[in-house]
């Protein structure tokens, strides 16, 4: 893939992968993305995931020809685009590696090498000249790992992103970009909405033509609404009105209760309802769901004296991800002695600016 003149797209597509980070369901696979600079020297963007070294390898000579790359830039030490750094440097022995100080840390923490007479250590803000294109690295620590770094290109004016706007899914599969990357960005990057704030700021600096993340497309139109989407994720703004119901039922009489409100509310005329059953919806899409809707009801039953296993690990994901900024009711059932009401509300002390209405539902059996 030919993204300008002098940048070429080597990553790979991989399908085989069920679970992406041994938790999130990738139906469509994943994209490992890798880019070369060609100019007076030669920069490669990046490794991929380890099961496709020989693709990867394969796809870059195809871009190089005779020549051979000057240096590889590291940006995250993630395995998925990480893993080949050492094979690349036995197969290219005169390339350097560019990295900042945590980045050749985590390099000898995985492969036992120190790279000590190949470094080019860059602080943030630093440059480096390929002859046409200057390279200027921003540092975004936790975005979403300590070394990770974005690579602005003020030649062709593209911003390599790291993990920042990439998505679920291979880049042979169609789909909207939205829904796989706000799944991505929650699941992933949603517990440091602060710091990616600070990168927008910086971002907002730059004169962006194009946006090449580590997973997912390459962005080349209509970047402000990525970038407003980006801003709305990362100040935990809701992205819509409308209201999740996430509920788990024993029995069925939780889910008829929940099923009757949605009904009502939509009679009521509220713009848009969505039920998520807790224990078989995709978890990363309930979580995902949350943080997109301006309210949120809870709906469980009492179960061994706490509350039911499946809500209580989705209240987990959200409070772990900085929870905030939305109105929330709950729903309780329980025979004798229900508690779930109050536990949920405990749980979601943590979480800052939830307005919680004053009428909590209590079933009791059917």
């Amino acid at each position: 893939m030919q993204i300008t003149n002098d940048i070429r797209y080597v990553g790979v597509n991989d399908h085989r992968v069920d679970l992406f980070e041994g938790q999130y369901k990738v139906p469509r696979g994943m994209a490992y993305n890798s880019y070369v600079i060609l100019d007076e020297k030669v920069a490669v963007m990046d490794t991929v995931d380890r099961h496709f070294t020989h693709e990867w390898l394969d796809n870059l000579a195809a871009v190089l020809g005779e020549r051979k790359p000057d240096y590889l830039i590291v940006q995250h030490m993630e395995p998925d685009h990480s893993a080949n750094v050492a094979k690349f440097l036995e197969t290219y022995p005169k390339a350097q590696v560019v990295g900042n100080a945590k980045t050749f840390a985590m390099i000898e923490n995985f492969f036992g090498k120190d790279c000590a007479d190949r470094r080019v250590v860059v602080e943030n803000g630093g440059a480096l000249s390929l002859g046409r294109h200057t390279l200027t690295f921003v540092f975004a620590p936790m975005v979403h790992w300590p070394e990770v770094m974005l690579t602005y290109d003020s030649a062709d004016k593209v911003l390599f992103s790291a993990d920042a706007f990439g998505k679920f899914g291979a880049l042979d599969e169609a789909e909207p970009w939205e829904d796989e990357a706000r799944r991505y960005y929650i699941g992933i990057v949603g517990k440091y909405g602060a710091q990616v704030q600070a990168v927008l700021s910086k971002a907002a600096a730059l004169e962006i033509a194009a946006i090449c993340p580590l997973h997912g497309p390459v962005l080349t139109e209509n970047l402000s609404h990525y970038l407003k989407l980006y801003d709305l994720w990362s100040s935990y703004q809701p992205e819509e009105a409308g209201i999740l119901i996430a509920y788990t039922s024993v029995y069925g009489h939780t889910a008829r209760a929940v099923e009757t409100l949605a009904e009502k509310l939509k009679k009521a005329g509220c713009p848009k309802v969505v039920l998520r059953d807790l224990a078989r919806s995709d978890p990363a899409l309930c979580v995902a769901d949350a943080f997109r809707y301006s309210k949120l009801v809870l709906a469980t039953t009492t179960y061994n004296a706490e509350i039911y296993p499946f809500m209580r690990e989705f209240l987990d994901h959200l409070v772990e991800r900085g929870f905030k900024r939305r109105t929330v009711g709950l729903i309780e059932n329980g025979s004798w002695a229900p508690l779930a009401a109050k536990l949920m509300r405990e749980k979601l002390a943590a979480c800052k600016d939830l307005a919680f209405c004053e009428t909590v539902v209590h079933i009791k059996s059917a």
